[in-house]
């Protein structure tokens, strides 16, 4: 890792923990080449690189200032765990394992929209309740490739499958296609989120890759309408 991408990575451990909060500004170019002892070249990167990502904008004449990045908190944008969320945003969650299926097949007709190749390959199925501060607020319907993931334990579906994935069999993550559509809400929609009858549920699905490119993880998340909230950061780029 080059020396911008180190000044990067602890600014923005700083900007998590709040050490710079939003509304401040970080120090200038000239105090970062003195507490990291870097050319200011270095410092313009890392900056560039954070306001690249939504974390800072850069004011003429008065530096770069911390904005609301929170962005990526829900598992919406990017690929967190529940497990992980739960540890940041300080929240408590639990998973509850209302179907678990060792030997099913993968339901393709709810995941060709995301335009992959698929066939009725074997999997883990995998249906569970996502339960936040006491309240059900998501079902997740999970289908592992068996062709990837062998065997998947029902404890590692009530804890954490991506802690199963990557720290006990040793799979790195790569990344996942989604999509987010609207739907009203099932006969198990209501019985498992509490909803009434004609609620509607926000519905992500995704595709998530391993990083040599092969699909091992299908996902659908149906989330309740009025607990759902997705918001992203966008930058203009002038060409």
């Amino acid at each position: 890792m080059n020396k911008a991408a180190l000044v990067y990575q602890d600014l923005l451990q700083k900007i998590d923990a709040e050490v710079y909060p939003i509304g401040s500004y970080l120090p200038s170019e000239h105090q970062l080449c003195e507490l990291y002892g870097i050319s200011r070249e270095t410092g313009r990167k890392a900056l560039a690189t954070l306001a690249d990502d939504g974390y800072i904008q850069k004011i003429r004449g008065k530096g770069s200032i911390v904005i609301e990045h929170r962005q990526y908190e829900f598992p919406v944008s990017g690929i967190v765990s529940y497990k992980e969320l739960a540890a940041k945003l300080h929240i408590k969650t639990e998973n509850v394992v209302y179907d678990y299926q060792p030997d099913a097949l993968l339901p393709v007709a709810d995941f060709t929209s995301l335009g992959t190749e698929l066939t009725e390959a074997p999997v883990t199925a995998i249906k569970r309740v996502r339960v936040i501060n006491g309240e059900p607020a998501i079902i997740d319907k999970d289908y592992i490739l068996k062709s990837v993931v062998p065997d998947v334990p029902k404890r590692a579906a009530e804890e954490s499958l991506y802690a199963y994935f990557e720290d006990q069999l040793g799979l790195t993550i790569g990344y996942a296609t989604k999509e987010i559509t609207m739907a009203p809400a099932t006969e198990e929609d209501r019985e498992h989120l509490a909803l009434n009858k004609g609620a509607y549920v926000a519905i992500v699905r995704s595709v998530t890759s391993l990083t040599d490119a092969r699909a091992f993880q299908y996902t659908e998340s149906r989330h309740r309408a009025d607990r759902f909230s997705f918001r992203d950061f966008a930058r203009r780029t002038k060409k």
